[in-house]
Order: C-alpha cells, then structure tokens, then sequence
C-alpha cells in the first residue's frame, strides 16, 4: 500500500469507509496508472478483474462511484483523494461538480476557508504551506491560468452543474467554451488540454443524464470520481443502478457502525384516529413533536454539560403539503395559542414563495441554524431541503405531507442523520432522530421491516402523561463555585441552577471580585504539586502571600474606587478567606500518572481457539453473487481491494492486523498459528471453495471471533512502573441532570414511592454534600447518602471525568467514576455500592483493582504532605442501613 494512504488517513482522521475508499483508489492507481489516451475498455477490464462490480464505466472515461451513506463524510473523502493523487502520483489539477448552488456554495468554502471547522485538508502539511487555488464558476473568466503567482502548484475548478444546465438548454454552448482573452482559447479546451485534469463528481446521481454532464465529459479527463448515497437513477422503469459502483457503505452499515443516529418513527401511546378529522390529526402531531423537541433540548444540554461539550441545540423540520399550507402552519406556530406563543420568533418558512428580502432573511436564518445564539427551532419546508444542506441538529421531524410509507422514510431521514459530535454518544436522546408519524406508525414500521429495506427503524411510544411533564436541565455546580458567585457558562431558556438560595460568602461586589479572582489563582496552582501539594497547604503564610501579590497583579480596580468614591478591598484578608472557604467545600483528590519505566514489552501468549460455536454456513451461490456486486459487507475488501489470497489462512491475519493491538512484525507467528486453527475448523465441514467463501464474506466477524478470545492470555513485561503526581488537588467538576420542572428536589432522608425509577428523582437537603443536589441510580445510595451526611465531614458523588481511573476490558481501557467521596477526621474513602449479584462481576472486579491502586498512589502522596489516606470501600447494597455506620461499613468491607 502506498505510504501516503496511511499518512492521509491519519492527518484527517478517516473513518473506517472512507480510508476503504483511499485504498481503493490507491489500488486503481497501482494496476492501472491514469493517463491520457489509454484503452479505456481494457482499464474496465483490469479493474473488473479485481472489482467485478464494476461493469461499465458508463462513460468515455475511466469513472468510478463511490457509494458512501449520508452523514459519512463524501467532502472530506474528496479532499482526502485530492490530496493522495497530488503527493503520490503529482497530479495538479482537478474539476469538482456540484449538483446546486448550495452545495457548489458548501463546496467553495470547504476547500478554500482554512479557518472553517470542515476545511478539508486540515492537517495536510503541504497544503498548509503551498494551499491549493480555487477557481470556481464565477471567477475562472478573471484570471490567468498560466500566470503561476496568481496559482498554486494545485488547481480545484468548482463549478455548478445546475447553472451548466441552464446554459445549454436549446443545444447552446456553456459560458465556459467560450474565448478567453487570457490563453486565447476557452477555458474549457485549456481545461480539456491539461494532461492529469481528474473529475470528482459530488451527488452525481443527480445530474447524470443531464445535458450539462454530457457537455463536461468532453473535457475528458484522466479519471472521474463519483460521490453520492444513492447509486442509482430514477427511470419511468424504476430505479437503475449505476454500473460503476466500487465500493458500496449503505445506510444500513453506517448506523450499525454508529456513523450516523439511530432514526426512530413516533406515535403516541393508544394513539387511535377515529372520529379525529385530518386537521386534528395534524395539529396532534405538531404539538407532540414541539413536545417531543422540548424534551431532547433538555436533554443535549444535559449531555454536553456532564461531557463538557459544546451545548447543540435542536430543532423540528415540518414537511408540509404546499407554499399554502406551510403559510397555515406558520400562522399556527406565531399564534398565542400554540404554546402561548413561545415559538413565534423561533420559526421560519422555507419554500419558493419567498422573494427579496424575505428570501435573504431567510436564507440567513437557515444557513445559522446550527448556531445556538440563532433563535430559529422549528423550519417549515415544501421540497427545497435537499443534499447539501448538511446540519447536525435536526432531532424532530414531523411529516405532514401525504405520502407512502417508502417515500417518508427515504425523504424524512436522509437531512437530520448526521451527529453533531461525529459519534454516537450512547445516550439515546443524543444520538437518535425522531421522525412524528402518528397516523402512519404501523405503515412505516411494516416499511422498514420488509427484506429489502434499507434500514431499520427504532419505534418509540410516547406517554400522554410523561409529554405533559415539563423538564429543564439543572446545573448542580459545587458549593465552593456557588458561594463565590460563579454561574455556569452558556445558560439557555431551559438551564436551571441549583443552589441559588445558597448565600454567597462575599456579598460586597469588590470582595466577591477579588474571591473570584483568588480561586483562578488557587486553580492554576493546581499544577504545581511541589508548592502545593495538598489543600491544607493553602494556610502557609509563604502561599497565601504567592496569592495576595497575583490577585493584586491582576486585579482591575472600579471607576468607583478610582474616584475615591469606595473603599479599596483588603486583598489580604479577602484571600484569607477565600482559601478559609476552599479548605472547607473541597476535598484533597490529587492527579496521579502512573508510567512505566524504560521500554514497555507486550503480547499474546499461544493458545487453543474455542471453535465450537463458529459454524458459519457455506455461501450460496446467490448470496456470494451479491456480496461481490456489492461489496456490501466490506469483509471482501481484504485491505486490497477483492483479491484472491494464496492462502486461506492470509483471510485471517489480514482481519487481525485491524486491530490496533495487534502488531504483525510482533505476533506473525501466533498470527498463522491461530490462523491455521481456524482453516482447519471450517475445513471439518466445509469444502476449500466454501472456506474460502466464507473467509471473505466473514473475514471481518471471524476476526472479532478470534480477537476476544486472545485478551485472555494478554502479558506485557514492564520494568517498573514510576508514579508522578500532576496536581495536588483538582477543582470538584459540575454535574447537570434533568429533572421535571413539576417536581422541586425531594428530601433525601424520605425514600420515593417508586424505588425502581431512582434515576427519575433530584434529591436535596444535603447539610454537608458539597453539591447542593444529587441523583441516586437506586435506593441502596440513597441509604448510603443519609449515613455520609450524618458520619461524614464532607462528601458528594463525583461527576465525570474527576477521577481520571481507568480499567481494563478486553482491548479498551475505560474510564472508571466512583459511585461516592467521603472524608472523615482521619480518612478519605472512596465508596462504590453495588447489587451482592454483582459483587464477583469481572468488571466490578477490574474496576476495583484500578481504584485500590490508585487510592494506594492517592494514599502514598497524602503520607508525605502529611494528609489523609485513601480507602476503598465495595458494600453490597442490602448492607446499607441507616442504623449502620460509616466506620462500620469501612471495616467490614475496605478492600484497601
């Protein structure tokens, strides 16, 4: 393989479908070099030969499709094979087609706006120094292609096939053949004339019968490459398929692997139409998504304030019949009696009876509505949000349009699929797409189900009595962050504070001031472990001076205090305070690295598979065909494009090496071993030709098969291990839940009336928690909650990320948040709850061991600043009472 193919992929950070599409252009490449004047019918045959499915290039160029589902990311795969033809073969000159305006608009600031987030050659180091020129359909008439200072090395020709369309109806010649006063020619034969011109074709299902594609092909270039989610055309025949389609990553693969959300059609509970005209049908339906929509906004900020995420806000798309009856619903939306009329500045009507300003307002509002200082949260449109118009906000769709079962699915869920943090998060409100489809449930669902659907859908009920509970997203900051007078950053319409009847500890506005700006001193002393070590270190003279003398520096005094007018605060006494108040609303939880020393050696001992339970079937013939058209399961792209291994056992490493613990110059050896165990199984019962089948078709399943089974008999030799401490302390994080609006925090000393929806209840009251609320995920913490605040001196239930413990599963290390923090007069227990079931778990069992080391480390460094020792305590839950004590607890069950 190229070595630019592994540099590319890693410098953009591709994801698994589009680096498959890399190595294949980078095999095309390798049989069958691009060139001027080449046999086009024997380059078909050449890659036939290795990609049978294709079987036409259906041009009078070498062209191939590369079917990628929407929300994959096709731009950045231009920008990704832009970048491998310059450095590896020194092609410079390129053609990018857009199938409209937006797109063409989408396109030009991608691939020119260095600045721009989606800027898709970001991390391409020869491009950051030598950036590629952009020539585009309105400029390529003002500039002189041959002049090399107005030019870089590399040319990008972005034009609008919609606007080439329009300029050849009636069998006129597009305004780009005609003359160029620069070169003398048009610029169409200067591009037709360039020796490595290479065509990329952005959503071509749209335009490929177009009269304006059938004049770009006589620009006749080196090699065509065609983008789109849907490789077919639509035909007074049906649907025909493209015949040059080399790799194919359906929708379907792209929500198994987690590239796009999870769509999900809704109805309500009982839902029954009868006797319901079809206007209250409609409104029904509206007011359920705008509902539905309330819900996960609350939820996205509930999300991206535990995650420490940029907060996403969502809106509802509603698909109306017409211009007419999108007017209607606008009306409906603006009036005082949908929502007492919270929503008549937050919608927008997209359609084509807007003209002039209207339309540019509109237009404006629309492109914004990703960003969360624009107000738009619900758009009505007829028809004109098509590809191109790439948001990754929209959560709620609500079609109000007639139309087949087949037809909503297709239409309703292809803009609202991408995910606004470019993964799954698994939180289902985050990572899912709502499509409000009361009267057409059933249909729809049936839909989805028959064989030859593309997806599958998720279904979701909604209750009459949980819509009806209003919810907003309650910041639990910690009382230190409260009593100095901070408040969370970014606070929306459905942000809630907990805490605010907490009265601050400097009440005169120069004093909290100078509170405030003592704590950011304080924080950033965190990372200074020699100085300050420990909290309790705060009370020396020598430090407290180190603060008066940085806030004094950094404090800027009021217009007020400059005339004399007020007092000027006693810095002093005001960072004597504030330190008073950090020692007693924190707790000592140091950061702790543990690395090893000298050369870290690792593998897998040899072992016996467990073949029993894989019994794949031999392929049918029919199945086999379809798996080669396709390349659907991409488990015939072996890395190389579907090439026939010498040997059998090849199938198996070649899925093994994908693994990012698997080294082949480390373990070729056990590699072939485990490989040759497999052959031999399958050979037991299959024929050679049926194993070779199914090692294709299921190369990538019998890879995790084998896979799972080597992290047992994992080893790794170390040296030793140094452990170093990063921070003494670290800052107590905030938390953020949902909750219902209805509901004020019960009083955790009451336990609810229905135990087995803990996770539903905020619970306050807390005399010595240092966050002013708390949720519990069972009653059993509640328990221990009633028994910390009366044994303990602080305590609370850390928020993610706080700890930074990580354990080992498997191949993953992940992170490992303790269920609750507790500091007495002489020890800091680290207390985890669990289900006795549970107790002898083998996560249970990895997380502990990662806690007891770390509160060993923790303990190690408290001994030499004088501060308490860590403890873990594992307590199985019917052994929380609270007539038991703390102590009590501790000794029976510390397990360090």
């Amino acid at each position: 393989m190229n070595r630019h193919v592994n540099a590319i992929a890693g410098r953009l950070s591709l994801r698994h479908p589009q680096r498959r599409s890399l190595e294949i252009l980078d095999r095309i490449t390798e049989i069958s070099r691009p060139g001027k004047n080449i046999d086009t019918a024997a380059v078909l045959e050449i890659i036939r030969s290795e990609f049978p499915s294709v079987t036409d290039f259906e041009r009078e160029f070498p062209s191939l499709c590369f079917a990628l589902a929407t929300g994959v990311g096709k731009t950045r795969l231009m920008g990704a094979f832009i970048s491998y033809l310059h450095l590896a073969h020194g092609i410079n000159n390129f053609f990018v087609l857009a199938p409209n305006l937006t797109i063409y608009n989408k396109l030009i600031t991608d691939f020119s706006d260095r600045n721009h987030p989606k800027y898709v050659f970001k991390g391409i180091a020869e491009f950051a120094i030598d950036a590629p020129s952009i020539i585009t359909g309105d400029n390529y008439d003002q500039r002189d292609p041959l002049s090399g200072s107005l030019f870089g090395s590399v040319r990008i020709n972005i034009f609008n096939i919609s606007k080439i369309n329009s300029e050849v109806r009636g069998g006129k010649s597009p305004r780009i053949k005609r003359l160029s006063e620069y070169i003398g020619e048009s610029y169409f034969d200067y591009l037709a004339g360039l020796p490595d011109l290479v065509m990329l074709m952005d959503e071509s299902h749209r335009y490929r019968a177009s009269a304006g594609i059938r004049a770009i092909n006589e620009l006749k270039p080196i090699l065509g490459l065609e983008l789109t989610a849907t490789p077919y055309v639509e035909s007074a025949r049906g649907a025909v398929a493209f015949k040059n389609v080399i790799y194919d990553y359906p929708l379907a693969k792209a929500m198994a692997d987690g590239f796009v959300k999870e769509p999900a059609v809704v109805t309500r509970k009982n839902f029954n139409p009868v006797g319901m005209s079809p206007d209250e049908i409609e409104r029904l339906k509206l007011e359920d998504g705008v509902r539905l929509h309330e819900s996960v906004k609350v939820e996205l900020e509930t999300y991206a304030r535990e995650s420490e995420n940029p907060i996403v806000k969502p809106f509802v798309l509603v698909i109306a019949r017409d211009t007419t009856h999108a007017s209607q619903l606008l009306a409906l939306i603006q009036s005082d009696g949908f929502f007492e009329g919270r929503y008549r500045d937050k919608v927008i009507q997209v359609d084509s009876s807007k003209t002039g300003a209207e339309e540019e307002e509109m237009i404006t509002r629309l492109l914004k509505v990703e960003h969360t200082e624009e107000p738009t949260e619900i758009v009505i449109h007829v028809n004109m949000l098509k590809e191109g118009w790439d948001v990754t906000n929209l959560y709620t769709i609500v079609p109000l349009r007639a139309a087949n079962a087949r037809v909503l699915i297709e239409q309703s869920i292809g803009r609202g699929l991408r995910l606004p943090y470019g993964k799954r998060t698994g939180v289902t409100a985050v990572d899912r797409l709502n499509i409000v489809a009361h009267d057409k449930f059933q249909e729809i669902i049936d839909e989805a189900n028959k064989p030859d659907s593309t997806i599958r859908l998720q279904a979701v009920v909604l209750d009459t009595d949980e819509l009806g509970q209003k919810t907003a997203t309650v910041v639990s900051q910690s009382q230190l962050a409260t009593k100095l007078g901070f408040k969370p950053v970014q606070v929306t319409s459905s942000t809630t504070l907990a805490g605010q009847d907490v009265a601050p500890t400097f009440t005169k506005p120069e004093e909290q001031k100078v509170a405030q700006i003592a704590w950011e001193v304080i924080r950033k002393l965190e990372n200074q472990p020699q100085m300050l070590p420990t909290i309790e270190h705060l009370k020396k003279p020598e430090i407290q001076a180190v603060i008066v003398k940085a806030v004094e520096e950094q404090h800027q005094p009021s217009q007020l205090e400059l005339e004399g007018v007020s007092e000027k605060p006693d810095f002093a006494s005001v960072v004597a305070r504030t330190v008073d108040l950090v020692t007693q609303q924190s707790i000592d939880i140091p950061r702790i690295l543990v690395v090893p020393k000298g050369e870290v050696k690792s593998g897998f001992k040899p072992f016996t598979l467990e073949l029993d339970t894989l019994k794949y079937p031999a392929v049918s013939d029919e199945l086999w065909i379809q798996h080669l058209r396709t390349n659907e399961l991409e488990v015939i792209s072996l890395g190389r494009g579907s090439i026939e291994e010498a040997r059998l056992e090849d199938y198996v490493v070649g899925g093994l090496v994908d693994f990012d613990d698997i080294s082949y110059d480390d373990h070729a050896d056990l590699l072939y071993e485990l490989a040759t165990q497999t052959v031999q199984h399958l050979l037991t019962y299959l024929s050679e030709d049926d194993t070779r089948k199914v090692l294709r078709c299921y190369q990538r399943n019998i890879a995790q098969f084998i896979h799972a089974q080597m992290q047992a008999h994992y080893w790794e030799d170390v040296v030793g291990y140094e452990v170093k401490i990063s921070k003494g302390f670290t800052e107590l994080k905030q938390s953020a839940y949902t909750y219902s609006v209805e509901e004020p925090p019960a009083d955790y000393r009451v336990a609810p009336a229905d135990k087995s929806n803990m996770a539903k209840y905020l619970f306050g009251g807390f005399a010595r928690c240092l966050y002013p609320v708390q949720k519990f995920d069972s009653d059993s913490e509640r328990k221990l909650a009633v028994i910390l605040e009366r044994d303990a001196e602080k305590w609370f239930k850390p928020a993610k990320g706080q700890f930074q413990i990580f354990y080992r599963k498997g191949a993953d290390h992940l992170e490992y948040q303790p269920d609750f923090v507790a500091e007495t007069a002489d020890i800091i227990y680290m207390l985890e709850p669990k289900m006795r079931k549970e107790m002898e778990d083998s996560v249970v069992i990895a997380k502990k061991d990662a806690a007891i080391k770390w509160c060993e480390h923790a303990s190690n460094h408290a001994a030499t600043h004088d501060g308490k020792p860590w403890r873990y305590v594992l307590i199985p839950h019917d052994e929380i009472a609270s007539n038991i004590t703390l102590s009590g607890l501790a000794d029976r069950f510390t397990t360090a």
